[in-house]
Order: structure tokens, then sequence, then C-alpha cells
């Protein structure tokens, strides 16, 4: 993540193999066509039951290309430096949320979700909280979370509530929250998060825990831990900042599912590839290859629930700042024009549509299409009319259960909320609902807005989702209510 001092170095020492050793895997990839035609890498990976975000900085919004590309070609925004603490609170209980709004009102306004970043580090912290007594650190502390996730409390997918806990050797950083706490600030950090919002998920988040070693091994016993105490955790971020000087993690797959493993979700929070500079071909091929590794080990894991790349394009990427001689680490170059890396991106997203549901822990903004809606349940739509319109189309189905997305159209006026009601034929069941909520009464169902897309323009429109049982047939309603 962009620091204003220069990052750790990522060393991978003694992992370093051939390109052959970790790229078999990606480059098959690389040479598979794309099974569907996704334009942008968030509807790729929603065709995987995904997410594929960015980091968005405020300081290039006034860059129109930049923010283009930043709300068409992503479905999850993490705010680079407005939501922490030395720019929320920079003074003792004195609160700036503006920043961090502007970055709410830019992914509501493109119909995309935030993931808080974040709540209690060691870096990036204003001086007055290192200067306190020790007997007051906690309760500043716990100050702080309340009222910032209070703040932003119905706006956030999820929250990294401790950012890199831990040292490069694997054991917890002796800063001030553990001076002050000792292993339990982060118990305490995590409990205090879920009572601000009990909807919000929460992570911890750390770099070079991607692959087996010491640091990982560190983290697996914290979240066991944690979890056995019945700390609230929901997921562990795994930064994913990879130099291709450096051997790809080893056991990256195996290493997430491990995690999973515990109930918990995982995401690559912070992806980026960097390389020492000049770029040339073979470098070229050797990053696409890592960040097809990288999609297909989270691909592999069914609560692996998406990606975040740390940066829209390579003219404001962290990397060249922080490491000398190094860059190109993103999707975009410089000119903010794709690159080749994004074509294999996109496209080791598209190559595999699933076969299961998506992961029950992650909705995506839409689900997976097949190559088209099952013949016996074609699309339902009411009639465009002044208020609402809906469209359920029935997107895949496998015995016992089915998946629908539901589009919600606007009409002429716009609104702030909206409902969508229909009848099951068949007697089907509803088991998992995203981008919304709803209630169910025998076959009778009632869908609302969830806090972020109820908000619609004149003409614009949104989608929600959801799982089904079914016991025989799976006809689609024949109308829908929509207001």
């Amino acid at each position: 993540m962009k620091r204003t001092t220069p990052r750790r170095l990522r060393l991978f020492a003694g992992i370093v193999a051939p390109l052959a050793a970790v790229g078999g895997f990606g480059m098959a990839l690389l040479a598979t066509p794309a099974a569907h035609a996704a334009t942008t890498l968030a509807s790729a990976a929603e065709g995987q039951g995904r997410y594929f975000g960015t980091a968005y900085a405020t300081a290039h919004a006034s860059d129109s290309t930049y923010a283009s590309i930043a709300g068409s070609q992503f479905d999850m925004i993490t705010p680079e430096n407005e939501m922490k603490w030395d720019t929320v609170e920079a003074s003792h209980g004195s609160f700036n949320y503006g920043p961090g709004d502007q970055v709410v009102s830019f992914a509501q306004s493109h119909n995309q979700r935030v993931r808080g970043h974040n709540l209690v580090w060691h870096s990036q912290l204003p001086g007055w909280v290192s200067s306190l007594p020790t007997n007051q650190v906690q309760a500043a502390m716990e100050s702080h979370i309340t009222a910032e996730v209070t703040h932003y409390k119905g706006k956030i997918y999820a929250w990294d509530v401790v950012n890199e806990p831990f040292d490069d050797s694997g054991n917890l950083r002796q800063d001030v929250f553990y001076q002050a706490m000792g292993t339990g600030y982060i118990a305490d950090a995590l409990r205090t998060a879920r009572a601000a919002d009990p909807d919000a998920k929460l992570y911890l988040n750390d770099y070079n825990i991607e692959g087996s070693g010491a640091k990982a091994d560190a983290m697996y016993s914290l979240v066991s831990s944690l979890k056995s105490q019945g700390v609230p955790i929901d997921g562990v971020g795994f930064e994913t900042h990879l130099a291709i000087q450096y051997g790809f993690p080893t056991g990256m797959q195996a290493n997430l599912q491990r995690f999973a493993n515990l109930g918990l979700d995982v995401a690559i929070t912070e992806l980026d590839v960097r390389m020492q500079l000049p770029e040339d071909s073979a470098k070229d091929a050797t990053q696409s290859t890592y960040y097809t590794n990288v999609i297909n080990a989270c691909l592999s894991v069914s609560r692996c629930v998406g990606w975040t790349v740390w940066g829209v394009s390579d003219n404001y990427s962290w990397v060249p700042n922080t490491f000398n001689g190094e860059g190109a680490a993103l999707l975009y170059n410089s000119s903010e024009q794709p690159k080749p890396v994004y074509t294999t991106v996109l496209n080791a997203l598209s190559a595999n549509p699933p076969s299961s549901p998506p992961p029950s822990s992650a909705p995506p903004s839409s689900p997976p299409p097949t190559s088209a809606p099952p013949s016996s349940a074609p699309p339902t739509s009411q009639p465009p009319v002044a208020g609402c319109s809906a469209t359920y189309s029935v997107v895949n189905q496998w015995p016992g259960g089915f998946q629908v997305t539901v589009t919600v159209q606007n009409g002429s006026t716009a609104r702030n909320s909206w409902t969508v009601t229909w009848t099951f034929p068949d007697g089907q069941t509803i088991s998992q609902l995203w981008n919304g909520t709803y209630t169910q009464s025998g076959s009778t169902v009632t869908a609302h807005n969830a806090s972020y897309n109820g908000s619609l323009a004149a003409n614009a429109s949104t989608t929600f989702g959801f799982l089904g049982t079914s016991t025989g047939s799976n006809g689609a309603p024949t109308s829908l209510t929509c207001q």
C-alpha cells in the first residue's frame, strides 16, 4: 500500500526457482481462450462469483481517464490513504471524514462496494497516538475504531481492522498498541469494530503471508486462536505485492485453503507484480505468469472472494518511489492504457466458468453467467413503467439448486429505494441473496435494496442475485412487481 516512508523489501529468500517451475499452471491458462466475452475485469470476476477491485486515491480524481478506468473496470474500491488514522484523526478527538466520504461517494455512484482500509496500523499513525501514556492507548484505539466504523456503518463491505500486525520475521510488532495491551489488542480491536457495525466483515491484513513460511504460520496461529476464543473475525487479507526477480510464493493455493478451512474468507487485497526496469517482453511474460498464478490460486479456493490490485495505472503506483529502479507493476501503463497483462488477467478470469455456486461468504455484484439461460426458465420481465421494472433470469442451475440474477431498471424519476416482489410457481426457496435483503413467506418473495444500491438516477439500473433450492421443476415467476 502507498506509504509516506519507504516500504519493506519483499524478499522470498531461498525460494527463487526457474520460471518453468512456477509458470506451467499459469501459462496453460494464457493459452486458453476466454470462455465468456467479458469486457471488464469486474464482469469477468463476477462470472466466477467473485469481485475484482482497485485501490483508489482522491488525489488523482481530477484525472478523468484514471476516474473512468476506476469506475468502469472494477466493482470493489479500497481507499489508498483516505481512511487511515493520520487522515481521519490527525488530532486527538478531531475527525476528518471528508476524503473517505469522497471515496465512498465515488464507489456508490458506480455501484461499487468499498473495503475499509484501515483502522489500526503501526504506520501512518499520528504522533499523538505514540505519545500517549500506556494506560490511555486502549481507550484511544477503541474510540477511533468506534467513531470511524460508526460513521461508515452500512457503507463498508469489509474492514481491514488490524493491518500488518507481524514484522518480517513473523513476530508481532512491538508497536504502541502491543506495548500498551499485549497480544490482546487485536481481539479488542475486532470486538470494538463488530460492536460498531455488526454487518461489516472484519479482516486482518498482512504482506508476505501468501505462501508457506514462518510469517504465514504466525498469522495462521493467530487467527486460529482468535477463532477458538470466539473473537469476531471473518477473513484474512493477503496483500500479494510480488516481484518477478523473486520466486513465486511457495504453495500459495494450499496456504489460502488452510485459512479458508478455518471458516474464514480469504482475499487478495493489494496485488501488484513489479519488475526491475527497463521493461521488456521476457519480463512481461514472467509478470503475466505471476498474475495468472495468483488468479488461479484464488479460483481454486471456494472461499477466496476476490482480488484488488493496488492501483489503477503505473503512473500512480507506489512502487517506483519505494523500490529504486523498479516499476511497471499494474495492468495499465503510465499512459493509462491497458497492457498485455490486462488481457492475460481478463482471459484467466474468464477461462474456467464455475461448475458450482459462488462462495457463500462472498456474494458477487452479479452472479456467474452461463452461455445462455436454461431453456426451461426464460427471462421474465415486467414492462418498463414510470416507476421501475424488474427482469428475472435463471443463469445457472444444477440438481436441486439454481442461481438467478434480477435486474432492476428505474424509470424516468430518480429514486432512493426499490422493492421487487414475485411468487415462485414451483415452491422454490431462496437460500442466499446478495446486493439486497429479502423475506419469503411461502412462495412469495419480497426483495429490497441494500444500503449501497437503493439510489438510482432516472433510467439507471442495478442488479441483485440469489441462490435457490428446488425439489422438482424450476419455473420462473410469470410476473414481477417493482416499486
